[in-house]
């Protein structure tokens, strides 16, 4: 009698052991694991808050230093995946959250930047132009996010977001570095450019994604040097470079396409959502039935679940 009670015990606290570890694995193993899981969302912070200190430079007509806040706001938005990646920290949470930065800082503050420098003189049309921007954002947006289980690696569906935003932020900094004083003839180009831009975020023409590339791997001596003429250029004349580089990334969808690159199959975006998901779920879970199931779920999410980042 005693020896089977000894192991009912012994029983009992292996189990109270793995539930222990089940719940510091779906709270971030620990006060390390949750500051290395902080990480990642506080660079997409930094860049949120870049986007939005982009809006009130523009604002106050503070151009470049409106286009330089875009930029910071595209690197942090590379920087985080590549961290959350490496940590294995991603979760459903760093992704919406992401998605929700870039709305801001690469759809709306590129949109201000373009109106306030460049469309305010035709009024109500600049802000329609400035609008559509804006909204072809949102859409890539959320088309990205419904197909990023079943695309590409290798290519992206569409121009990128923060490649659109850079595109406006490198003209006004080339706008700059040239000294150009033509108020008409910049609003007469930037209209076209920026309802192009809008159309190519929307449209399925294949862009290079560079998602795949393994730093740690050994680089070809040609890539080297190729980051090292880029290094230098960037260094001495930074607003030059950044609207080539944004300008040749813009032109490859186009390039591609010429080449007779083409992507897979379409895949539906407005397709219905499954019985039990969304409101009802929610009420589902709020009865007491398939909680459990809803929980198992979000503690799967946040210990295996790594999306690939924008």
């Amino acid at each position: 009698m005693s020896r089977n009670s000894r192991r009912s015990r012994e029983e009992r606290a292996r189990m109270e052991l793995y539930a222990s570890q089940d719940r510091e694995a779906a709270i971030g193993m620990g006060p390390l694991r949750r500051g290395v899981f902080l990480l990642p969302a506080t660079i997409t912070s930094v860049g949120l808050l870049s986007g939005f200190y982009s809006m009130v430079s523009a604002v106050t007509g503070h151009f470049e230093v409106a286009a330089v806040m875009i930029v910071i706001a595209f690197a942090c938005d590379g920087l985080d995946g590549r961290i959350a990646r490496a940590s294995r920290t991603s979760s459903q949470f760093g992704v919406e959250y992401d998605s929700l930065s870039d709305v801001v800082a690469f759809g709306v503050a590129p949109a201000m930047l373009a109106y306030s420098w460049a469309l305010k003189p035709i009024g109500s049309l600049g802000i329609g132009v400035s609008g559509l921007f804006v909204l072809c954002a949102a859409l890539r947006l959320a088309r990205f996010n419904v197909q990023t289980a079943t695309a590409d690696k290798s290519r992206f569906v569409g121009l990128p977001v923060p490649g659109a935003a850079v595109m406006i932020s490198g003209l006004a900094l080339a706008y700059s570095y040239f000294e150009i004083d033509s108020p008409r003839a910049l609003c007469t180009l930037m209209v076209p450019i920026t309802l192009a831009l809008g159309g190519l975020m929307i449209s399925r023409l294949p862009y290079p994604s560079f998602k795949a590339v393994k730093l740690e791997k050994r680089a070809q001596v040609e890539l080297v040097l190729t980051m090292m003429v880029l290094a230098a250029m960037l260094f001495a004349m930074p607003q030059l470079t950044a609207f080539l580089l944004s300008t040749a990334y813009v032109l490859s969808g186009p390039m591609l396409m010429i080449r007779g690159e083409r992507l897979s199959a379409r895949v539906p975006v407005l397709r219905p959502v499954a019985a039990g998901s969304g409101s009802g779920d929610k009420s589902h879970g709020a009865n007491g039935v398939g909680a459990g199931a809803d929980a198992a779920r979000r503690t799967r999410s946040l210990r295996d679940h790594q999306p690939a980042r924008r």
